[in-house]
């Protein structure tokens, strides 16, 4: 069975308006151009472009999806927060929640991604497809079920997750999140449920600034189902291979999901704008074979790889490129030319010893 990819160019097309990261324009801020949106196309549609020029896009099975329906974005969020939401995106766009700016027609986009993020779960799921990626924008980890922020509008994964429980095609899920910010929102839609299992890796403290802690694990039914690990700024590719190794798959084996879905944003980079992290593309495709071992041994290789944040246009793509080949089995490769420099600069050998450290109390902690 092939690799799904999935994509659409209408994803491309979200646009946040006149914003500046948390910055006011004016004064001595001076406006961009784009408009300030850290959350861009171009890294998406330079990954896709990537692709298209290495040969790897012809090995996959490319995809669109529908967007998903009311009855689908309902399972997660309230139709009051879809009604306002669709109704400012058909007057002319705005902001109804923290840091989540939107334009004219944006609840479609948003609806789209999340379409294809059901569409690439439910592939797997059912079994049509080894495995697939999914390049949703905008993404969708940060946002809450009434609550859109950090360029999150809807639950992309939350959503995909509560479809193939209702189609009964899964009964257990596990969610692994290394984007660098904490995946706030999938926590806390699924933190009293004991059937997902949610993990997120995340540089401490960064954002959302005051939640993802370790002591977080779960309410009721989910005591235990929810795990954090907050990393220290500046880790590096042995950090992250060691997180994996150390809690993501020792948790998984507990937990022997149906399917596993990757939370996967770019922007632990040593480039990324928006984190202090030292991961480079050796990282993500280091990690990405990890966890498709793992989904081998686990669940019958179905993995998801659903695209979160990620803000360098120079970056992503090597990244995106070396992960998506990696869980396609692919020989085609793109040579990402900052490996040599990146490697050069990982952490200390004395600095790294202490973040694996740092990372085996964390899972001791967490029992694992």
């Amino acid at each position: 069975m092939a690799t799904g990819f999935y994509w659409d160019e209408r994803c491309f097309w979200h646009a946040g308006g006149n914003y500046a990261l948390t910055l006011p324009v004016g004064g001595l801020v001076q406006p961009q151009v784009s408009g300030g949106l850290p959350e861009s196309p171009e890294t998406k549609r330079r990954l896709k472009n990537l692709m298209d020029v290495t040969g790897l896009s012809a090995e996959l099975d490319q995809r669109s999806a529908a967007p998903a329906d009311r009855e689908t974005l309902e399972r997660v969020h309230p139709a009051s927060y879809l009604d306002a939401f669709k109704d400012l995106s058909e007057a002319h766009g705005g902001e109804i929640g923290h840091h989540a700016p939107f334009g004219r027609g944006g609840f479609e986009i948003a609806a789209l991604s999340a379409g294809l993020a059901c569409a690439a779960v439910h592939d797997v799921a059912k079994g049509t497809l080894a495995n697939a990626y999914a390049l949703t924008r905008p993404p969708g980890h940060h946002c809450e079920p009434a609550a859109p922020m950090g360029f999150c509008l809807l639950a992309n994964i939350a959503i995909a997750i509560e479809a193939a429980l209702a189609d009964n095609l899964v009964k257990r899920v596990a969610v692994l999140d290394w984007d660098v910010h904490h995946g706030n929102g999938t926590e806390k839609i699924f933190y009293d449920r004991d059937d997902v299992l949610t993990i997120s890796f995340h540089q401490e403290g960064n954002y959302p600034p005051t939640s993802g802690g370790i002591e977080d694990r779960g309410k009721g039914a989910g005591e235990g189902a929810n795990i954090n690990l907050p990393m220290h700024a500046g880790s590096g590719h042995t950090a992250y291979l060691h997180a994996v190794e150390r809690v993501a798959i020792p948790a998984l084996e507990a937990f022997r999901p149906d399917i596993i879905i990757v939370a996967c944003g770019f922007d632990a980079s040593m480039v990324d704008p928006l984190a202090r992290m030292q991961a480079t593309s050796a990282t993500y495709a280091g990690m990405t074979q990890r966890i498709k071992d793992a989904a081998d041994r686990l669940c019958q290789g179905r993995l998801v790889l659903v695209h979160e944040g990620g803000y360098s246009e120079a970056y992503v793509p090597f990244c995106g490129h070396a992960t998506i080949a990696t869980l396609a089995g692919s020989a085609v490769a793109a040579p990402d030319p900052m490996l040599p420099s990146f490697d050069i600069r990982q952490p200390s050998p004395a600095f790294d010893a202490f973040l694996r450290r740092s990372i085996d109390d964390m899972a001791a902690k967490l029992g694992l």
